[in-house]
């Protein structure tokens, strides 16, 4: 079990990250002109609109809960005046909003990307891989934060996953305090993971593609052929 453990939570985080690492280098010297996201706006655009706004709402706030909740020591926020009580009102009630943003917006367009017959087609594997495994992820989340909360309020993930988590970037990660963390936030966990090793292969690169240059653009104008 210890031999399990450790292969879970050391050997599995670091391969996941390294092959996040590695496959972006890869895929950004080997494979730019694909470095994009094929969009299907032209084949449907209503739930592509609806479930694209809810899911990108949703999902930046909570990102930033998870690095207050899995960055910041627990004795940090204390320290800044927030007691347990008050942080568990943001995470459970406020970041149980944002999550169910989050959830719905990835049921309209995974739900578009399989039943839209021409969406469907336009697909690649890693499309539908990627949909499938973030809507996973976003409801092992959800259930995690309701359920899972609501049945056992006596688990305290900052004193377990967070401490975990960050001995991962200190390169001390210690696997015995995930031993007896419930099972539905080791799943979110290690699909988490996942989906940072399925990224650089995968549609996701687009994250990165920020048009900065944009801004400083000169306009482009577009004018009529007379001769036609």
């Amino acid at each position: 079990m210890n031999m399990f453990n450790q292969f879970l939570w050391v050997i599995v985080p670091y391969m996941c990250l390294v092959v996040f690492i590695g496959g972006h280098i890869y895929r950004y010297r080997k494979d730019q002109f694909n470095w994009t996201a094929k969009s299907s706006e032209f084949i449907e655009k209503k739930q592509l609109k609806f479930g694209s706004i809810l899911f990108h709402l949703g999902i930046i706030p909570v990102i930033m809960g998870h690095v207050a909740g899995l960055g910041i020591p627990k004795s940090w926020m204390e320290a800044l005046g927030v007691s347990e009580h008050l942080y568990h009102i943001g995470a459970v009630y406020i970041g149980g909003v944002f999550g169910a943003a989050t959830l719905v917006g990835m049921l309209i367009l995974t739900s578009r990307r399989f039943t839209i017959k021409n969406v469907r087609r336009l697909s690649s594997a890693s499309d539908l891989i990627v949909n499938t495994l973030l809507l996973f992820i976003v409801f092992m989340g959800m259930y995690s934060t309701v359920v899972t909360n609501a049945v056992q309020p006596e688990f305290d993930y900052r004193e377990t996953i967070s401490v975990w988590f960050r001995g991962l970037f200190m390169f001390r990660p210690d696997p015995s305090l995930m031993a007896d963390v419930p099972f539905s936030f080791k799943l979110h966990i290690l699909t988490g993971f996942a989906i940072f090793a399925f990224w650089p292969f995968s549609r996701l690169v687009h994250v990165w593609s920020v048009p900065l240059n944009y801004i400083g653009r000169s306009y482009i104008l577009y004018r009529r052929n007379k001769s036609n």
